[in-house]
């Protein structure tokens, strides 16, 4: 078994209007906002954008998402290292993270249990 291409992309930002107001000026349109600076946008079909405010003292990041339809089925090959294994995430689903050759890290995403 192996990944089925990108569920999602995670994004920090410093101002979370500012960032959903840039989205869904692309395109995009809100699913959902929480009451502390975070929401889910869509465009079409493709993976969906999770767009997190965070202090101005921490640097923004970005994290690129994988799918993984059945996590038991699923296992890394040779090229990837396994930083963390599956495991429960606050948000309902459970995720890996392996490291490619270069050093990035890479989430991956499976249904939770």
């Amino acid at each position: 078994m192996s990944t089925e291409g990108f569920e999602a992309v995670f994004l920090e930002t410093h101002n979370w209007g500012k960032a959903a107001g840039f989205f869904r000026s692309l395109g995009f349109e809100l699913e959902f906002e929480t009451d502390h600076g975070s929401g889910l946008l869509r465009n079409g079909d493709g993976p969906y954008l999770f767009v997190a405010e965070v202090p101005e003292d921490r640097e923004p990041r970005a994290r690129m998402v994988l799918r993984v339809p059945d996590e038991e089925a699923f296992r890394p090959g040779a090229g990837a290292e396994v930083v963390t294994p599956f495991e429960d995430t606050h948000y309902g689903t459970r995720e890996m993270t392996v490291r490619d050759p270069d050093g990035r890290l890479w989430t991956l995403q499976a249904p939770g249990k």
